[in-house]
């Protein structure tokens, strides 16, 4: 047994309250390595009476390490536990606080310590976000529904985007189209900014406190969130806080007057006269973007101002939550008021950040609910889109993120292929309908919180900014409308069955040089069998025994020449970039 590679310590993802009554333990070892893991807990004021054993079960695994995960209900809240590791190779270890022993400690002082489940201090993230099915909107290329709001020189609907155009979408133009989301099956949008800013993407704000004219007013945004509620859909707006625009009056009263500007401390001025020097700015922006100045939120008057702005559009206007642009360039102190700020004024508000690494800091229960998780986004399009990966490299990916968050936030972490800053998925699978309809259908069959950019649905496609920011087609002679049907027929897969929405996974095929994937999705009620071909040729497939002895209902299949059951067997064909779900009877 390679006791090197043996990781675990209280807190973080490795031991953590998931609800009032239950906390998560779990392990690290090297891969293959290990054949069982147990958790020896008990509570440390009456340790004889309430000491146990608990086995622990595979989480998941990546190319290096297996994960193990117990859950286990502290009699009295507080929890002191050790490991009991048997090797594959004969070797029994106890893992404890101190040291591997190779006697189980009579010592329990030796042990880890989980001091208290302190009800404040455990982390809930909004319980509807589970069951979301988010749309991402970016609202002047969705809907033109008010032509009277058109700002100056906009071009006819459909044309060719670039980075300055604009082609009227508009809230009204939302209301407009409700019918076409919740006939999709949507459930939550997201908007991209919609606050007063001059250009046709809005991040770079003037006034957090309007709705841009372009759009309509903020009464028209509490309509549309109105209707949006009557159809149980919710709502989450983008917040811009780790930068204005150049058009932010305090940063234009910087621009007039100098340091001797009352809103000097707004801004992170490295040297005065404020302006550029060879092609950088002299003060702290957005990717060196002059138009983007960066806020102080360590300044007082700043910090209550974009507070202030966060609690308005939830208290007044009725948003469901705030995505933080940038969210990783801004103080943890900062995020850490907002997030009080915030549940204060709606206690089910989901809190999205944006970032796109490991992000576990900003997870703790004192600042987001969830990431944008593009380390999932990477994996999916790496195996899906480019064929970079085989079946086994994506299920050692898959396998890591499983390990690295604990469970809530697994739940309901932000799952999406493309957005207004990427390539659209189509264009990422080489215009190719079948590779899509794998990563989208892997998307939507994996635990967390899918997220789909408008007009993927329909079949369009577009390279990075300005292309992936097209008009939304709503001519249906233009739209895909097999591409369509799947969508909606995942989704309703996805809303009919709540092990799809929860967090059971286990990968059963998944080999190296292979692009068979086939995997479990499951809860106490409900077991479904996923099996998809990501390859250009056809292939038979043959699930394991615990697999083919079952008996199981066919919910979804495409490119399946075959499938059907004999003795004890169950015998998959299936097309190059075939699919097929099914669902245990």
């Amino acid at each position: 047994m390679l006791k090197e590679a043996i990781y675990h310590r209280p807190k973080q993802n490795w031991a953590f309250a998931y609800n009032y009554e239950t906390v998560i333990l779990r392990i690290r070892t090297k891969r293959d390595d290990v054949q069982s893991v147990e958790a020896i807990h008990g509570d440390k004021y009456d340790w004889d009476k309430t000491v146990t054993a608990s086995s622990m079960r595979l989480l998941s695994s990546d190319a290096l390490f297996d994960y193990w995960e117990v859950s286990v209900k502290p009699p009295f809240r507080r929890l002191r536990y050790a490991f009991k590791l048997k090797g594959l190779d004969g070797e029994t270890v106890y893992l404890t606080e101190q040291a591997f022993e190779t006697e189980a400690p009579e010592d329990a002082m030796s042990f880890f310590d989980y001091p208290y489940l302190n009800p404040i201090d455990l982390f809930q993230p909004p319980a509807w976000v589970k069951d979301a099915v988010f749309y991402q909107i970016f609202p002047e290329r969705f809907a033109n529904g008010d032509p009277s709001l058109n700002p100056e020189g906009t071009e006819p609907w459909g044309g060719e985007p670039t980075p300055s155009n604009f082609f009227g979408g508009d809230l009204q133009g939302v209301i407009d189209h409700l019918d076409h989301l919740s006939s999709l099956g949507i459930n939550a949008i997201y908007f991209t900014p919609v606050f007063l800013a001059p250009t046709n993407h809005k991040y770079d704000t003037t006034d957090y406190m309007q709705v841009d004219p372009a759009f309509g007013t903020n009464e028209l945004l509490k309509q549309l969130i109105s209707d949006c509620h009557a159809r149980g859909i919710r709502v989450l707006l983008d917040a811009v806080f780790n930068h204005a625009g150049r058009t932010f009056p305090p940063f234009v009263d910087v621009l007039a007057n100098g340091e001797n500007s009352r809103y000097a401390d707004w801004f992170h001025v490295r040297e005065w006269p404020i302006g550029v020097k060879d092609g950088i700015p002299t003060y702290e922006t957005f990717s060196f973007a002059p138009t983007m100045p960066k806020l102080n939120t360590e300044n007082a008057e700043v910090k209550q101002y974009l507070l202030d702005v966060a609690k308005y559009w939830i208290e007044e206007i009725g948003i469901d939550g705030w995505r933080l642009d940038v969210a990783n360039e801004v103080d943890h102190a900062f995020w850490r008021e907002f997030r009080q700020t915030v549940k204060r004024a709606n206690p089910e508000a989901y809190i999205l950040g944006e970032i796109w690494h490991d992000s576990l800091m900003w997870l703790q229960g004192d600042q987001f609910d969830a990431v944008m998780n593009y380390p999932f986004t990477n994996a999916v399009l790496d195996f899906f889109a480019y064929g970079k990966r085989d079946a086994k490299h994506f299920a050692d990916a898959i396998g890591r993120q499983l390990a690295e968050y604990p469970q809530q936030v697994t739940e309901v972490t932000f799952n999406l292929l493309d957005s207004h800053d990427t390539p659209r998925l189509l264009t990422l699978c080489g215009d190719d309908e079948r590779r899509m309809q794998l990563a989208a259908l892997f998307q939507l069959t994996y635990p967390g919180t899918p997220c789909i950019y408008y007009g993927d649905e329909v079949g369009m496609s577009g390279e990075g900014d300005p292309g992936c920011r097209q008009c939304m087609v709503w001519d249906s002679a233009k739209q895909n409308q097999s591409l369509l049907k799947f969508y909606k027929d995942a989704l309703s897969l996805r809303s009919r069955y709540a092990a799809l929405r929860g967090v059971g996974l286990q990968f059963v095929s998944a080999e190296r040089k292979s692009h068979v994937l086939a995997y479990e999705r499951f809860d106490e009620n409900e077991r479904l069998f996923i099996v998809m071909n990501v390859s250009d040729q056809s292939v038979q497939y043959a699930p394991p025994a615990s697999i083919s002895n079952l008996n199981w209902a066919d919910q979804l299949s495409s490119g399946v020449a075959q499938a059907g059951t004999g003795t004890n067997a169950y015998s998959i064909s299936l097309e190059p970039f075939g699919f097929a779900v099914f669902a245990q009877q």
